[in-house]
This record gives C-alpha cells, sequence and structure tokens, in this order.
C-alpha cells in the first residue's frame, strides 16, 4: 500500500512551523491578501499567458485508463520521494557510509568560536538541496506528463501548473536558498548555549552522544531538510490529489 498524500496547510507549512520552532524564523498571521500578493509575483506578460490558460477550453480526448495513469505516476511519485528521505536519513549521522550528500563532522580541534567550523554542515546543506533540486524538479516533470494524458481536464490544470512553475521557480529558489543560513544561526544559538556549560561538559568526543548539543542539532537539521522536501514535492502532491478525485468522479 502507497502512503497517504503528505498535506500542507494553505497558510503554512511544515517548514516555516519546523523553522518557527527553532527560533530562526519569525512568522506572521495568514493574509488575507492572498491573490494580491501573489500578483506581485507575476507581470504583466505570465499575467496574460496564465489568463489564457485558465479561460482555454478543453479539448475533447479519448478516454485514459486513469486506473493505469494512476498507478504510473504514483509509483513514480512515491519512489523518488522514498529514495530522497532515504538519503536524508542516511546521512543524517556522520561518517555513517557513502550517500549523495554525506555529513562530515568539523574538525573538533578547532576552537569552536572559529566560523569554519560550520562549513562541513552548510556543505551538506547545499549538497541535500541539489540533490533534491535536480530529483523533484525531474519527478514534477513525470508527474505533469501524467496527469495531463488522464484528461483533458487535467491537462489544463497540468499546463497552469507548469506556467507557475516557470513563473515561480527563480523565487523559490531564491528563498530556499536561505536556508542553510538560518540553520548557521540555530547553530550559533546552540554553540552559544554549550560555550556557557561548565569546563567539565566540553568535551568534544562526548557531542554526537544522544541529547548532546551537536547531537540535537544534526538532528533538527535532518527534520528541516525532510520539511522542505515535503515543501517541494507539494505542487506534485497537488496535481496527484485532482488526479485521485478525477478517478473517483469517472462514471464505471
Amino acid at each position: 500500500m502507497t502512503r497517504a498524500l503528505t498535506r500542507t496547510n494553505f497558510h503554512s507549512s511544515r517548514l516555516i512551523r519546523t523553522l518557527a520552532d527553532l527560533a530562526v524564523l519569525e512568522t506572521a498571521e495568514p493574509s488575507t491578501a492572498f491573490g494580491e500578493k501573489l500578483g506581485l509575483w507575476i507581470d504583466f506578460a505570465d499575467a496574460i499567458a496564465l489568463t489564457r490558460l485558465h479561460n482555454a477550453s478543453a479539448q475533447a480526448a479519448p478516454a485514459p485508463v486513469l486506473a493505469a495513469v494512476g498507478l504510473s505516476v504514483h509509483d513514480e511519485f512515491a519512489k523518488t520521494r522514498a529514495s530522497l528521505e532515504r538519503a536524508i536519513a542516511k546521512s543524517g549521522s556522520p561518517n555513517t557510509g557513502r550517500t549523495r550528500a554525506e555529513l562530515s563532522m568539523p574538525k573538533l580541534d578547532l576552537p569552536l568560536e572559529d566560523t569554519k567550523v560550520y562549513t562541513p554542515f552548510r556543505r551538506y546543506h547545499l549538497a541535500h538541496q541539489r540533490d533534491m533540486e535536480n530529483h523533484v524538479r525531474s519527478v514534477r516533470a513525470k508527474v505533469r506528463d501524467g496527469v495531463a494524458a488522464a484528461s483533458p481536464k487535467l491537462r489544463q490544470l497540468a499546463a497552469l501548473d507548469a506556467a507557475f512553475d516557470g513563473i515561480l521557480c527563480e523565487r523559490e529558489a531564491r528563498l530556499l536558498s536561505t536556508i542553510p543560513s538560518l540553520m548557521e544561526k540555530r547553530f550559533n544559538q546552540m554553540r552559544k548555549a554549550h560555550l556557557q556549560t561548565p569546563p567539565s561538559d566540553n568535551n568534544p568526543d562526548l557531542w554526537m552522544t544522544p541529547c548532546a548539543w551537536l547531537a540535537r542539532f544534526c538532528s533538527e537539521l535532518q527534520n528541516v531538510l525532510l520539511a522542505e522536501l515535503d515543501l517541494r514535492l507539494q505542487p506534485a502532491v497537488g496535481l496527484l490529489e485532482a488526479l485521485h478525485n478525477e478517478k473517483i468522479l469517472q462514471p464505471v
């Protein structure tokens, strides 16, 4: 049985809630002017293209076998998500074997105040972001193609998804690129608190033991990466849910 699709609240996301819980991001009350704010991100030419797609009448097409279409794209999505989640989970513990983006611990002989101490964590985070970007973009295109083949109405929805992806991808990339710096802020918060502990607790050999400060940070970093993956996959989740609803409404 395939796992249920992950939902995101309209005015929030797992990623936003996770970063807010770590006190590295301030959240604001949901705005009622969502459409107005979205309009600020879309220029005149993009707006015309979206309007044309939205108003286009779906051309008739032969009725596809929805069950086969749904199984194919859902399986592709599930395999990609599971693979990326496994990569994050396996690499969350330092030096546990080769993964696409393995975490290497900083040199513990460096003074903890040295800014270079965080370099391996930033490198690790960026590597996972590149991994997610490559695989998520590929699976989104496959899901979009599969959904578009299911019915004229879903073909129109897939076209709108592709258009929004082209319009918003650059802004999304800029926003997601700030997360490694936010996690560095969290690392510095925890490092500062640790430096205020008694000298007897300042043993690098113990920092990765359960509940120790660095072990807790690694766990938090892993949770943030999983939340980011969840966010990146949401457009594909929406298309799959639309496909699922189409199958339910399809006459027997």
